[in-house]
């Protein structure tokens, strides 16, 4: 009976007939959509680490071949807000000391150079470690436990944390060139931090 129940479920979850590449398509496809979601999230400035967090959900389930939709991404967006709007403040305020670094270095301020690039670094880190969190984050997760163990990981995993980061270039890049363009680029981001997350837990 449970074997039955199994097959079931295997076949409602993953479609037959379906080939690799249309898979991969597919999911390409879902990846932009879902950047368009993180984006409209995100207007609000201070949601974006709860926006990540519920499109990176939502691939996870699109990944694993479990329905849901908008719907669903709404649901996980307001889950992830509670804490995660202070996350996003934080992170704001980093940047404003980052930007007053930067000013620093511009003027010649003895030493200046040395500040604007630890304070360059130590940004670009939290950054990493924002989106590795988010990327595991589950409804009714502690936003400073998520944070303090992706932390732990953006420094232990530098490989991972070097490709997360270069997802974060190619969205600079993309918004250089055309700005719209680097909204579907951002769903491509948060792939990136899933599969760097779920490298790292098959190493460990």
């Amino acid at each position: 009976m449970n074997r039955s129940v199994d097959r079931v479920r295997a076949k409602v979850a993953k479609p037959r007939g379906e080939s690799p590449l249309a898979e991969r398509f597919a999911l390409f496809a879902e990846c932009l959509l879902t950047g368009v979601w993180i984006a409209v999230a995100a207007l609000p400035l201070v949601t974006y680490p709860a926006a990540f967090a519920a499109g990176s959900r939502h691939l996870r389930r699109r990944t694993a071949h479990v329905g849901g939709g908008l719907r669903e991404f709404v649901a996980d967006f307001r889950a992830a807000l509670r804490g995660g709007w202070l996350v996003g403040l934080v992170g704001w305020a980093a940047l404003a000391a980052v930007w007053v670094d930067v000013r620093a270095v511009r003027a010649g301020i003895p030493g200046g150079p040395l500040v604007g690039a630890v304070g360059v670094l130590a940004l670009i880190g939290a950054a990493v470690t924002v989106l590795r969190a988010a990327a595991v984050w589950e409804p009714g997760a502690s936003w400073r436990a998520l944070l303090g163990a992706a932390g732990r990981r953006t420094v232990l995993d530098p490989a991972g944390s070097f490709l997360v980061v270069g997802g974060l270039v190619v969205v600079a890049c993309s918004a250089w060139f055309t700005a719209p363009l680097a909204l579907p680029v951002l769903g491509a981001v948060a792939a990136a931090a899933l599969a760097v997350e779920e490298r790292y837990r098959r190493r460990s």
